[in-house]
């Protein structure tokens, strides 16, 4: 028999407050398909450069400078791209943005799947970068300012976790597909990403900057539900703003198969890049399930040690085995790849650069990948996150273009020791640089980290 209600029973049971997080996640998913083409698009040379040496058509045949500009000039549109998103996201707002960067990307595939010659090619290259440069400086933006403290870590590193999603699918049909089908196929994911952004809402921190308070609240409700306490985090985010990467892995990526090919090793180049794709891929799903629990810095540190080791090993395989070869050049070596491997039977040290690979992408994937994107949007000011968002993805491809233009160019003159003894001091650099400079932001309101920087001694924000 249930107790029978007294005077201490209240008649009214209000109902806690309930988070709901199932239409984030589809606005998340819906702005991070962006990244998958970013992914696709990045190491598109990778099983492409070795499909067009060996084909029949003279005229899309490239020399080293050439394979040079081909791999690189997707990092100088990315250049580009960022500085465009220092107007875009403060003019039209960050998922207009988003939409915005699937106009070159279409346009960019297409005329790479239609091309005639190399310039063709480039100008391709160039429009893809453009909308991944547009992305980089937008999507995290948009993810970070949409997502509740309690799981930003995870969601900030979806960005991520689809662009390497994008580059293992373009490995993945690179192994089945002639290179003009994988232009097409890389539309699909675009098409759908503006589709689904058409429903998406729009960024409340975004509306609360342009002074729409009305839209922000909705746009709230409409993320956590209409039983959250999305009311208080409204009011939080008003007082709030009312008081106020080197690391060559672009190059790596980029020149995955020719890489493997000069490196003497003894499984097929193109398997490899599949495979390292394979392991880049979870060792993102291994940092965004890490990211709200052990927190940015753990795993930063982690990501530059590894790195570091294998940078080194990779540096000291190379450079004792550089003149395995003989005389053969890069040009030469590219177009050996589907000619079928010559020598001895299988050699097991010849498994250091695929370890040691796969060992750097695991942990720039872990870390020093999807962490550097999500501190960028976290401790930069509402005020200046637009363009500041923009102006770091420019810096950044700038610096991609040039390792990525000159990667070939070093590998060709010194061996391929020297871009990776480079790359390990960078990784040292890096180690510092995080135990000095990096705060841990884990499971903390983009408010109270602004607060931190702007007070330089504390989260906690005081109401006046």
């Amino acid at each position: 028999m249930e107790d029978s209600p007294d005077e201490a029973t209240a008649l009214i049971r209000n109902n806690p407050a309930r988070l709901r997080h199932g239409k984030l996640f589809l606005a998340v998913f819906s702005a991070v398909l962006g990244n998958f083409n970013f992914g696709f698009a990045l190491v598109f040379p990778s099983p492409v450069i070795p499909q067009l040496q060996k084909g029949d058509d003279p005229r899309l045949q490239m020399d080293i400078h050439q394979i040079s500009w081909f791999g690189s000039i997707f990092t100088l549109g990315a250049a580009l791209g960022g500085v465009s998103a220092m107007v875009l996201n403060d003019r039209v707002g960050r998922k207009i943005s988003i939409m915005l960067s699937g106009v070159p990307s279409v346009v960019g595939l297409l005329v790479m799947g239609a091309a005639q010659n190399f310039w063709m090619l480039l100008w391709g290259r160039f429009l893809t970068g453009i909308a991944g440069g547009i992305t980089a400086g937008s999507i995290p933006v948009y993810v970070s300012e949409i997502s509740h403290p309690s799981v930003r870590g995870a969601l900030g590193s979806c960005p991520q976790i689809t662009a390497v999603f994008g580059s293992l699918a373009l490995y993945a049909f690179g192994l089945v597909l002639p290179w003009r089908w994988l232009a097409v196929v890389g539309e699909i994911p675009v098409v759908i990403m503006m589709i689904f952004l058409c429903f998406m809402p729009t960024s409340p921190r975004y509306h609360i900057m342009k002074g729409n308070k009305e839209r922000a609240v909705k746009s709230l409700e409409w993320l956590r539900g209409p039983n959250s306490d999305y009311l208080a985090e409204f009011n939080k985010i008003e007082r709030s703003i009312n008081s106020q990467q080197m690391t060559g892995i672009t190059p790596i990526l980029v020149y995955l198969e020719p890489i493997f090919n000069m490196t003497a090793i003894s499984l097929e180049p193109k398997y490899d890049a599949a495979l390292v794709g394979a392991v880049r891929l979870m060792s993102v799903a291994i940092a965004a399930s890490l990211m709200d629990k052990a927190g940015r810095k753990a795993l930063l540190f982690t990501s530059g040690f590894l790195m570091f080791i294998a940078m080194l090993s990779m540096t000291m395989y190379t450079h004792k085995t550089q003149c395995s070869h003989g005389n053969l050049t890069v040009t030469e070596g590219l177009k050996s790849i589907h000619g079928g491997l010559t020598g001895p039977a299988f050699d097991p040290i010849t498994l250091i650069p695929l370890i040691s690979t796969m060992v750097i992408i695991f942990g720039y994937a872990m870390g020093w990948g999807p962490i550097t994107w999500l501190l960028m949007s976290e401790i930069l000011p509402l005020g200046a996150r637009g363009v500041a968002s923009g102006l770091c993805v420019g810096v950044s491809w700038i610096t991609a273009f040039v390792l990525t233009q000159l990667f070939m160019h070093v590998v060709d003159s010194y061996g391929l020791f020297a871009p990776f003894l480079f790359f390990c001091v960078v990784s040292v650099v890096n180690i510092i640089f995080t135990a000095k400079c990096v705060p841990e932001t884990k499971g903390r309101t983009l408010e109270e980290i602004e607060n931190f920087f702007r007070t330089g001694r504390t989260f906690t924000i005081v109401d006046s």
